[in-house]
């Protein structure tokens, strides 16, 4: 077992979102995985291991297991390319979502997920409004999933939930977002998730899947880039391909590589 932690989505350190990697030499328990989240005390723990020529991939967060993250795959996928050296031109990962691909390209790393389907909620949110402490222009909703779009930025920047009670909220995972007002990307946003033990998350791979539909749509252009505008921050290029794909891009820091005395 080795771990490592990088910083995903960003080319500065203590920038991006940072993920804990855990490559094993065969399956740990339900338990052992936990465990280790928590000892991590990352957003994400993404833990990978060959079985018959493929890997598998999963990924914790502290408190329970998910079935997608874009941060942790692309951690994944940096170690396996610069600290192992794996000489594939495409890595694949046998996961909760079914079969997800990193390639290099470039200086960045290029993950093909699914793409995020939405459709919109037409009733008045008044128990949102309130834990936000902001009325959204729009709200859009995928199994367990809003996306909820606000007027300008600085709405996006000024939020702040009551994350005691927006756990409570029927929906789990929010992404609330924003036309950009910089000309460096297209729009902005911000992802909480408190159900889940992670109350903001600095960069989410997963919810670009769903703001890369939403942006591309709008604007009317395949490729769009968006920016996570949490403390530390970090930029997303978003491409939508056919066969309901979506193609993330985004560098990573390889952060540290930690003894294991245990």
């Amino acid at each position: 077992m080795r771990l490592f932690t990088v910083d995903s989505f960003t080319s500065k350190p203590f920038k991006g979102n940072p993920a804990a990697v855990c490559v094993l030499e065969k399956p740990l328990t339900e338990a052992q995985y936990v465990d280790i989240a928590q000892e991590m005390n990352l957003s994400e723990t993404a833990f990978v291991y060959l079985e018959n020529e493929v890997y598998q991939l999963r990924w914790f967060t502290p408190e329970v297991e998910i079935d997608l993250c874009g941060h942790a795959t692309l951690a994944t996928a940096k170690i396996l390319f610069d600290k192992y050296k794996v000489e594939k031109e495409v890595l694949e990962f046998n996961t909760k979502s079914g079969i997800l691909t990193v390639r290099q390209v470039g200086e960045l790393l290029e993950m093909n997920f699914p793409i995020g389907r939405l459709s919109e909620v037409k009733e008045k949110d008044t128990l949102l409004e309130k834990v936000l402490g902001a009325t959204p222009m729009s709200i859009l909703e995928s199994n367990n999933w809003y996306l909820i779009e606000f007027d300008n930025v600085e709405q996006i920047k000024k939020l702040t939930p009551n994350f005691n009670s927006l756990s409570q909220h029927h929906k789990t995972k929010f992404i609330v977002t924003a036309k950009s007002q910089n000309e460096s990307y297209d729009f902005i946003s911000r992802f909480f998730a408190p159900a889940a033990g992670i109350n903001e998350d600095p960069v989410t791979g997963s919810a670009h899947c769903y703001l890369a539909n939403y942006w591309s749509t709008k604007f009317s252009k395949k490729i769009v880039i968006g920016y996570q505008a949490s403390k530390r921050g970090g930029l997303v290029e978003c491409e939508v391909v056919e066969n309901n794909r979506v193609l993330l891009r985004g560098d990573c820091v390889i952060m540290s590589e930690l003894l294991l005395e245990w």
